[in-house]
């Protein structure tokens, strides 16, 4: 597999970079550190390179340029300049095939750095597109039936200066990898000649194939921490409990792990697992992207739902620390504060997005703050330090009754008074889709076969309806913070999905819990609708069109300072298949009836939000006003976040990948040379 291209100093970069000969200083900009390279009075002005440092610009996650090359008065210049394939197919010989492209590249010295879906790295002049070499980790081989049943897919990797050398750190499928950023080699000083093995002492058996690596690691001093992810389908006694790992960056050895479901009886948050069900309990793991404040050492993390997702009969209680929002010291791995925003999950709402490190003034006081976009579109804010709640989080009463056996739901959950809520949330038949009587009357139909409530009904034998869906809201494409404005923007899906658990009757050999979600209506129905013995219900006379109304994915500017939404707008145009549909023959649609998928934005200084919807256009917002001022056709659908950089000759290009499988490209727009 060789990828290949496609044509058509002095820099800046996020804090902690790699920086070339020269003299740096550090300015901070509303709480984030931007690191410029200082210009020496004795050379002739020139063009300041811009690098993009980490996949979410810093680690602080703000997603944030301060360039202004592209800007409002000449973003519809913008034309792709170069595309780059990965080249990746199938491979039935180890079970394994490529999914989304997700991955942002890094930009170091006019490198991008990068991952694909079978997690090679692959190292590109940042100005052409060429290639300059390719690492095969050959993740494929690893017991690829582990891998999520969407196919192989990885988001990223980091980087750490180790004197005059530049070390990158692939974290995949059940090992990390130790790379040399000038040779694409691996190191051979790193663990077992350049890897080290993720599962061991986990305290119970780790199953290669219940264990992966999606999202990329994070970098503290000589540490290099990773999260896991395990796949949702596994529902059984002794899951792997979600972990993070602290590995030593020059030798590979473990320095500390933190389990985010306790390991034993007297461990904080062991009493919130009834029963010492923390003791055959899994997931609860770190599969999303986490952040670093690498000023105060904390790092803060993500965490998912407990096993299995949907049905809690085996782990009554809270359940710590699942679907919470961890800081803990990156040095020690210590816990600091915490904050669970769903108790006793049964509705796949994961913390996902990398928390957004920010500094914001609420009335008049400046707060270092930590702020948390959710699946269920709420917007989380806390005192980065003391995890005090900048605006009051209420505790309140959750609809509890539930017709399946063993259940038990949690009868409080929590709701923050600010900011607003950016995603619709709950269903009821008020919401039925009403673009023509026809479809209204078929959407009522359909919503009656299900239990309809507000925000977190619980599942049930006959299936809920649940909105936002199990892919939120948000989800790991997570938010962009403008340091210059105090402006969060986030692009949120609106839909429905169906939660519904059954008995479970041995259809699929790895489950065996009473109760789970291989059902007609179930969230895994997708994923075993192929395997013998399962038979999936025929779909609605409705097909592609969404049970609720339009717009179906928003981007959404939410002002931190104020604790308010500053606009609101749809985002995409619907997609074809929706707009093509029979039933929507001759009716006038609007312009924009939003397209679900895509990930997240990027904001820069010049006035801009980009981000990449679930149609094939890369789109560029008034980062005040929510207008659409410029879209750009990409090959494929975006599959992850957009970036930007200025290479040394002074050329900006934003760069976005798109696709999945075979069908993929890495996208780089400029401006006309």
């Amino acid at each position: 597999m060789v990828g290949e291209s496609k044509a058509a100093p002095r820099r800046e970069g996020g804090h902690g970079g790699c920086l070339s000969k020269g003299y740096s200083m550090k300015i901070i900009v509303a709480g984030t550190i931007v690191a410029f390279t200082a210009i020496l009075a004795a050379q002739a002005p020139s063009p300041v390179m811009v690098e993009w440092l980490y996949v979410g610009g810093t680690q602080a996650h703000t997603k944030y340029s301060p360039l202004t090359d592209v800007n409002r008065s000449n973003v519809d210049a913008l034309e792709i300049v170069w595309e780059w394939d990965p080249n990746e197919m199938p491979m039935p010989e180890y079970g394994a095939r490529p999914g989304r492209f997700e991955a942002t590249p890094l930009m170091i010295d006019n490198t991008l750095y990068f991952s694909t879906m079978y997690s090679r790295v692959v190292a590109l002049d940042a100005t052409t597109g060429d290639e300059k070499w390719v690492y095969d980790p050959k993740v494929y081989e690893d017991d690829a039936g582990g891998a999520s049943p969407a196919g192989f897919h990885h988001r990223g990797i980091a980087f750490r200066q180790n004197g005059a050398d530049l070390h990158l750190f692939l974290n995949s499928r059940t090992r990390l990898y130790a790379i040399d950023a000038r040779t694409g080699q691996l190191i051979e000083g790193f663990g077992d000649g350049g890897s080290v093995l993720l599962t061991d002492g986990h305290g119970r058996e780790v199953l290669s194939a219940d264990f992966d690596q999606t999202s990329p690691p994070v970098v503290y001093e000589d540490l290099v921490i990773v999260g896991s992810r395990v796949p949702d389908r596994v529902q059984r006694r002794f899951d792997t409990p979600g972990s993070i790992q602290a590995f030593d960056a020059r030798t590979g050895s473990r320095r500390w792990i933190f389990f985010t479901v306790p390991q034993s009886n007297d461990a904080f948050g062991a009493d919130t697992w009834e029963n010492q069900s923390w003791r055959f309990t899994g997931h609860a793991n770190v599969w999303g992207l986490m952040s670093l404040d690498d000023e105060r050492g904390l790092l803060y993390v993500p965490t998912s739902t407990p096993s299995s997702d949907y049905w809690g009969g085996r782990r009554p209680g809270a359940n710590l620390f699942a679907e919470t929002l961890l800081c803990l010291d990156a040095r020690t791995g210590e816990r600091q504060w915490h904050f669970q925003a769903v108790h006793h999950g049964l509705w796949d709402y994961d913390f996902t997005a990398p928390p957004n490190l920010v500094t914001i003034t609420v009335d008049g006081r400046t707060i270092d703050a930590v702020a948390e976009v959710s699946k269920q579109g709420f917007t989380y804010v806390f005192d980065r330090v003391t995890g005090e709640p900048v605006w009051p989080i209420e505790e309140r009463p959750v609809d509890t009754t539930t017709d399946v056996p063993g259940e038990v739901p949690y009868p409080t959950q929590p709701f923050p008074t600010k900011p607003p809520a950016f995603a619709g949330q709950g269903v009821s038949l008020d919401d039925a889709n009403n673009l023509t009587p026809e479809i209204h009357a078929l959407a009522v139909e359909e919503m009656r076969q299900f239990r309809l409530g507000p925000l977190f009904t619980p599942p049930s034998l006959r299936g809920t309806l649940q909105r936002p869906t199990v892919g939120g809201g948000a989800n790991w494409g997570g938010a962009s913070f403008d340091v210059e404005t105090g402006l969060l923007y986030v692009r949120s899906t609106e839909g429905t999905s169906a939660n519904q658990v059954c008995l479970n009757e041995g259809v699929d050999p790895d489950v065996d819990v009473e109760y789970s979600n291989n059902c007609p209506h179930g969230a895994a129905a997708a994923v075993f609708r192929n395997r013998p013995g399962f038979t999936d219900l025929a779909q609605s006379r409705l097909g592609p069109i969404p049970l609720i109304k339009p717009p179906y994915a928003h981007l959404t500017a939410i002002d931190l300072n104020a604790g308010e939404i500053a606009w609101r707008v749809p985002l995409g145009e619907g997609g074809r298949i929706l707009r093509n549909h029979p039933l929507l023959r001759g009716v006038d649609l609007p312009d924009r009836l939003g397209t679900r998928g895509g990930r997240g934005p990027m904001v820069t200084r010049g006035g801009l939000v980009f981000i990449g919807s679930g149609d094939r256009y890369l789109y560029a917002f008034d980062k005040s006003t929510g207008e659409e001022v410029w879209r750009g056709a990409t090959p494929f659908q975006p599959g992850g976040n957009p970036m930007t950089y200025r290479v040394s000759s002074g050329r900006q290009f934003i760069v976005i990948p798109t696709g999945a499988g075979p069908d993929a490209s890495l996208v780089a727009f400029a401006l006309p040379d």
